[in-house]
């Protein structure tokens, strides 16, 4: 494990431009966690290929890449409906497919606060989706999910330690300058509570917001590894 070496990157934005996926343990759980730099990556969303169709696949972002690019890192990123439309606010070269959904409804996404990733130029942030709206930045990609697992470095209200739902999880948070986006999958189930502290308390990460528990993928080239699985709707990716 060598997560110090992650936490120091969260501090000095000078280092490599590759993406860099590790291995780490806390409080008996086992996560991967992937460090990006949005200054120096390629940093986006998928949905649909020029067709129209959606992708799904880490594959199909592949084939749909011109010749010499590939996908060096990526991640499911956002729940989605039967047909794989995203549930919320979804946008993608400033191109906006579906909504913000601030209110509080069913599931894990209507478990607010919930919140908004927002890729611009240089930076990327996770927004919590009331002050998104309020604020409305110019976000070149955006994805919304639920719940924020991290608001302001605390954790989300309703999280519980003891609780007995325990899935295999995955989220990103981001540091307060925008300059690092942090991902991270669990190996082993775990609940909202141990999910988030680990973003708070190892990843010292003042917002985290969470993508799915039930279907949790992670391609990283870094890790010779591509996750199989079910088809996916929204995908955050780095290109090289």
């Amino acid at each position: 494990m060598r997560i110090a070496a992650v936490l120091i990157a969260l501090f000095l934005p000078g280092l490599a431009s590759a993406v860099t996926c590790e291995n780490a343990r806390y409080e008996g759980n086992r996560y991967t966690i992937c460090t990006v730099r949005p200054a120096e990556e390629n940093l986006r969303l998928f949905l649909r290929d020029d067709a129209g169709e959606i992708l799904g696949q880490f594959s199909s972002i592949e084939a749909s890449l011109p010749e010499g690019q590939t996908l060096s890192f990526g991640m499911n990123a956002g729940m989605y409906h039967l047909d794989r439309r995203p549930v919320g606010l979804y946008l993608e070269e400033g191109r906006q497919e579906s909504k913000l959904y601030p209110n509080s409804g069913p599931g894990n996404f209507g478990l607010v606060p919930n919140g908004v990733l927002c890729i611009r130029s240089a930076r990327a942030d996770v927004i919590e989706s009331l002050a998104y709206k309020a604020d409305t930045p110019e976000c070149t990609y955006a994805t919304q999910s639920g719940p924020m697992l991290v608001i302001d470095g605390q954790l989300h209200p309703r999280f519980l330690p003891d609780s007995t739902s325990k899935f295999v999880r995955n989220g990103v948070g981001t540091s307060a300058d925008g300059k690092t986006a942090i991902f991270v999958k669990s190996e082993n189930s775990v609940n909202f509570h141990e999910f988030a502290r680990f973003f708070r308390d190892i990843l010292k990460l003042p917002q985290a917001l969470y993508f799915d528990g039930k279907i949790s993928r992670l391609h990283a080239t870094d890790l010779d590894r591509s996750d199989p699985g079910f088809w996916m709707g929204p995908i955050v990716g780095v290109v090289e």
